[in-house]
């Protein structure tokens, strides 16, 4: 009987050994990541101008010698903190807006309160906005000011403006704002009137927490998060990459809680009614018509936006009524659009062209 030895092939071993040195290795990391406090955001220079209940105002510090005479306004989306717009320097579209001249001032939240439970959409659109847009003319010295709203912040941003078609507003630019809601997809249907009592949930809420609003985003794309902590496995011993997936990661854990009158009312009417499109949305009495809408606007959209499908933001040119409108299509998602390298390249230059000629 004779024996036959078969030793590894010394690549192979050298292979093996590599592959578990980096997986000791991104096990560490892995550790290290988890036990570390929360990836520093919101870098860019900045002061509190103005603050109540759940709103925040800030206005970021000049980094140039000369600045563009109208101030701009950045509407952030309920649902979520504002930081997204200073991500991280060199990823920082507030950082990049400031370099390039802007006077940049950012409408941002905080989580409701119980108390602030029966805050409707005429607390934000013709309270909280006007506020702020009145606290920047006061602060620059200017009465125009130009808004740039993001997501639910532009149809926030586009209520303002349809109810205030003789006020201040210079430029109006929505990123990512759906208005039919008709055309939303899987959030049409988790939010079908036939299913979702949205009134039993208000009723006994009050709030919508938090991890609920996390839940109904991350509906829409369910394998989303194990497969971005799959890539951040892959991808563990990349430092850029790290901090990148950390700094998204953060901004995707602090989405706020939802007033519940706010919920109700943007179910039925938005959602149910679809009226911001129909032209039938009447706000605190006042019509909220879209082709009331006359100043200068620009929609910015995704084309693989999962939450803003194409189909929702599509009307918005038709629907208003100003002569000086243009819509810019870019590749990217909801987010992405707005922070990230792809934005850096693609949708700040377009934005910052746009806006300058029109804020002298």
């Amino acid at each position: 009987m004779s024996e036959s030895t078969n030793p590894l092939d010394p690549e192979m071993l050298e292979s093996v050994q590599a592959f578990v040195q980096q997986s000791v290795e991104r096990g560490r990391r892995g550790l290290e990541i988890a036990n570390a406090p929360p990836h520093p955001v919101g870098l860019t220079p900045k002061e509190v101008l103005y603050t109540r209940g759940t709103l925040r105002l800030y206005h970021y510090e000049a980094q140039t010698d000369e600045v563009y005479r109208v101030p701009v306004l950045l509407v952030m989306a309920t649902t979520n903190k504002a930081f997204i717009f200073d991500l991280a320097p060199g990823q920082s579209m507030v950082e990049y807006m400031v370099q390039q001249g802007f006077d940049v001032y950012v409408l941002d939240w905080e989580a409701p309160t119980y108390a602030e439970r029966g805050l409707t959409l005429a607390d934000y659109t013709q309270d909280f906005i006007p506020t702020c847009v009145r606290k920047v003319q006061e602060d620059s010295g200017v009465e125009d000011v130009s808004i740039i709203g993001y997501c639910m912040g532009g149809v926030l941003s586009l209520i303002y403006a349809a109810t205030h078609a003789d006020g201040p507003l210079k430029n109006l630019v929505c990123l990512t704002t759906p208005v039919d809601n008709s055309k939303m997809g899987l959030t049409q249907v988790w939010n079908d009137p036939r299913y979702f009592d949205v009134d039993y949930l208000v009723d006994t809420l009050g709030i919508l927490p938090a991890e609920s609003v996390t839940q109904m985003f991350e509906m829409q794309r369910p394998a989303q998060r194990l497969a971005g902590q799959l890539r951040l496995w892959d991808q563990m011993l990349d430092d850029d990459f790290v901090d990148n997936y950390r700094a998204f990661n953060r901004w995707g854990e602090e989405t706020l809680p939802l007033a519940g009158e706010y919920l109700r009312e943007t179910t039925k009417e938005l959602s149910w009614g679809n009226k911001l499109y129909t032209g039938e949305l009447v706000v605190d009495g006042k019509e909220a018509r879209l082709s009331s809408i006359e100043v200068p606007l620009l929609s910015v959209v995704a084309e693989h936006d999962h939450l803003a499908p194409r189909e929702t933001t599509l009307p918005l040119l038709e629907l208003v009524g100003s002569e000086d409108k243009e819509e810019i299509l870019l590749k990217g998602g909801h987010v992405s659009l707005i922070a990230g390298p792809n934005a850096v390249k693609r949708m700040w230059p377009r934005l910052n062209d746009w806006l300058a000629v029109r804020s002298v």
